[in-house]
């Protein structure tokens, strides 16, 4: 597969649509599933992780494509229809049902560094997926806004993510995910325990409920220690822009359960869906106080970053990050009349290393990938600017 056709489309889940966007970037939801016939992939050779790659992506496209067809499909057919006309051949609505449409394969133990470091910043595969090793693939549909991981920690990892704060949409288009492909293969399932999974933490429903947060707000006047303290003490965990294992960037973080034995999925969901509008009133609230206490210094503060991420020739990873947070927070608080919250979502992701070296089709060191950065800034700012 061809992942710059990857590259040259906006990943659905960075709109800046959905509710509460102006905080919640997006909602995430995650199911842990193994082949009861197999052996975990710890206890796996090369020969067994082989078999069952092939099995699964089998079974997954057979899943996904035998579906019984709704009203939804005339709409996605009159789509398809038209991205024909210009030489792109995508699954038609025949065959595949229209919320997981566009479905392609990769094979990412045949992927560069770079294109499985690319994958990992658009959140299509994860750190365990891209650093594994063997046979290992990804599925990827509905406009960048699914994927199920083959050959993880896991037999399957399936995520489905959304724009903005979008739970109930997650969970709805993931349990049909599953009842399909639960349809053609059989789940390694206990009575007592539920589903079985290679990490003791994930065994019973083996969801993860998880939504990134946008908190500039609230880590700059240092009231996020609070929602930390909070968090824990609900047995819910605080990530990183990148989930497990990756440290909080640009005041983005995701929250998300660690119980999943013991209540069932639309349980955990309904306790996400639960506890995230208070973190989101907070952060409100603190942003209203800024604006009102000291609208000039924040004001400052936005334009200083704009004028930094617009003027800059030379700028990292990490600042960039850090000033695209306030840049974000202006564009909300209506403090900057350009970029919109689409483009300001989408240079966070766009900015990363891999995905500069893919536009730019070279391998970059850091200090080139940082020219590199600050001229595709400038860039697309101006173009914002000039609209």
């Amino acid at each position: 597969m061809d992942l710059d056709s990857l590259l040259s489309a906006t990943c659905g889940w960075l709109e800046g649509t959905g509710s509460e966007s102006d905080v919640v970037v997006s909602s995430r939801i995650r199911l842990a599933r193994n082949l009861a016939q197999y052996p975990f992939l710890s206890r796996a050779n090369n020969s067994t992780k082989t078999e069952i790659e092939r099995l699964l992506r089998e079974k997954i496209f057979n899943a996904l494509t035998s579906a019984p067809q709704t009203v939804e499909a005339e709409a996605t057919r009159t789509e398809d229809s038209t991205e024909e006309k210009s030489g792109e051949q995508p699954a038609t609505a025949e065959q595949v049902r229209p919320f997981f449409s566009d479905l392609q394969y990769v094979e990412v133990n045949n992927l560069s560094k770079i294109d499985r470091q690319f994958l990992m910043e658009r959140q299509l595969i994860s750190r365990e997926l891209s650093e594994g090793t063997g046979p290992r693939g990804v599925v990827i549909g509905d406009r960048q806004q699914m994927s199920i991981m083959v050959n993880e920690e896991d037999h399957l990892r399936m995520q489905v993510l959304r724009s903005g704060f979008n739970l109930n949409d997650c969970w709805n288009a993931m349990d049909r995910l599953d009842d399909a492909i639960e349809s053609e293969v059989s789940y390694a399932f206990h009575e007592q325990f539920g589903y079985l999974t290679a990490c003791p933490t994930n065994v019973g429903t083996g969801i993860r409920v998880s939504v990134m947060l946008h908190l500039p707000a609230l880590v700059q006047t240092r009231e996020i220690q609070k929602v930390f303290q909070a968090m824990q003490k609900m047995g819910l965990a605080v990530r990183g822009l990148y989930g497990e294992g990756s440290q909080a960037m640009g005041d983005f973080y995701q929250i998300s359960n660690q119980i999943t034995l013991g209540r069932s999925e639309p349980e955990i969901v309904e306790m996400i869906t639960d506890v995230v509008p208070n973190i989101i009133d907070y952060e409100r609230r603190v942003r209203r106080a800024l604006v009102t206490e000291n609208h000039e210094g924040l004001h400052d503060q936005v334009a200083r970053a704009m004028g930094i991420l617009s003027k800059a020739r030379n700028i990292s990873s990490e600042e960039t990050l850090h000033l695209l947070s306030s840049l974000r927070m202006g564009v909300n608080l209506g403090l900057i009349d350009a970029p919109d919250l689409t483009l300001a979502n989408e240079l966070l992701i766009y900015t990363q290393p891999a995905h500069l070296q893919k536009t730019l089709e070279r391998e970059l060191d850091s200090e080139q990938r940082n020219h590199a950065r600050a001229d595709y800034l400038r860039e697309r700012l101006a173009e914002a600017s000039d609209e």
